[in-house]
């Protein structure tokens, strides 16, 4: 079975590639990594056991042939890929593959919304209704995601999977056993993402400057938007109160600390950050515009997330937290259905 990734960067697609790659039973599936540029953060993260096919071309346009001849070599009985650009070139590459190879997909984020950060939405609109109908399956983290690839993009229903992103719930406790906190009386909050327009953290530091002035609010990611992003907190005056992190491989110690995790996102498949402060005990304010997290909040308790519906409801959800100082990290909020066995089976179900 062969994974193909664009990178090892620390985006929440590959982190559940990894996971899912790591936790297959090897009695059953034999997984290998086909990567078009096998560097970034996670590295790490990849399982001892599995072999690596870095393919040294980080633009798909200039890897193609690349993936196509090191699949033909490989002959794997499935292929699975993640992230729609990469999902549209591996089955273009159907015809190029041994017959009889299955292809399987797994879409991360809404699709309408994905496609305008392609080059041309019209042609991409195509190309998805065109060669994701070709895939065996696609799975999708959220129903949010699975609607629109049925209703918009015309992928049959049998072949569209919802299977949630996996949480290791307990690993991830265990590493926030000690939370971080930043000293002061006032309310901490934390964010995590790239720094893009996707995540929204522009129009959170103009709802930040809301909150009183012992109020704290660290964000964590890298991106394109740092600069302009620190000079807007400066410009709303806030720049004394907002600490932008930086990435962080193991960030769960400080959602632990944390009052409330901020989604601010303009659109999302199933925001990996938002379920592991939920697996931390921290709550979590999130915007509808946020993907799977409005399905979460169906399933999890009572509090533990908060959809704001508009703008000032975003300033009162934050108004409303109480701040919490713990020495330990608060009971998980993390709905079951998430949890790593659980979705792990079901992986290995439709891979089978």
């Amino acid at each position: 079975m062969a994974f193909v990734l664009p990178s090892f960067t620390g985006g929440g697609a590959e982190r559940v590639i990894l996971t899912v790659l790591r936790c297959l039973d090897r009695s059953r599936f034999h997984p290998v990594l086909v990567v078009l540029d096998a560097h970034g953060p996670l590295t790490d993260s990849v399982p001892a056991d599995v072999l690596v096919h870095d393919l040294d071309r980080p633009r798909l346009r200039s890897a193609l042939l690349a993936v196509a001849r090191k699949l033909r070599e490989l002959r794997p009985a499935t292929v699975v890929s993640t992230i729609g650009y990469l999902n549209i070139g591996v089955l273009a590459l159907r015809p190029f593959l041994p017959r009889g190879t299955r292809i399987v997909v797994r879409e991360a984020n809404l699709p309408l919304q994905a496609l305008r950060g392609m080059p041309t939405t019209t042609s991409a609109r195509c190309f998805y209704r065109w060669l994701y109908g070709k895939a065996d399956a696609v799975i999708c983290p959220a129903k949010a995601v699975a609607r629109p690839m049925i209703a918009e993009h015309r992928i049959p229903p049998d072949r569209v999977h919802v299977i949630f992103n996996p949480v290791d719930i307990e690993a991830l406790r265990a590493a926030a056993n000690e939370p971080e906190r930043e000293a002061g009386g006032g309310r901490r909050f934390v964010a995590a993402g790239r720094l893009h327009r996707q995540k929204g953290f522009d129009r959170l530091l103009t709802l930040f400057r809301e909150l009183p002035a012992d109020s704290r609010l660290l964000i964590m990611g890298v991106g394109h938007e740092h600069d302009s992003l620190c000079r807007q907190a400066d410009d709303h005056g806030i720049g004394d109160r907002v600490t932008f992190a930086g990435f962080r491989a193991e960030p769960w110690s400080i959602m632990a600390g944390a009052d409330a995790f901020l989604m601010p996102s303009r659109w999302e498949g199933m925001p990996n950050a938002a379920l592991e402060a939920l697996a931390c005990g921290t709550p979590v304010i999130a915007t509808p515009e946020s993907g799977g997290i409005v399905e979460v909040a169906a399933l999890a308790p009572h509090g533990a997330v908060t959809i704001a519906e508009a703008e000032p409801e975003f300033v009162s959800a934050m108004m409303a937290v109480e701040p919490s100082i713990t020495a330990r990290p608060r009971p998980s909020l993390l709905p079951k259905d998430f949890a790593l066995d659980a979705v792990v089976h079901r992986y290995e179900l439709l891979l089978a």
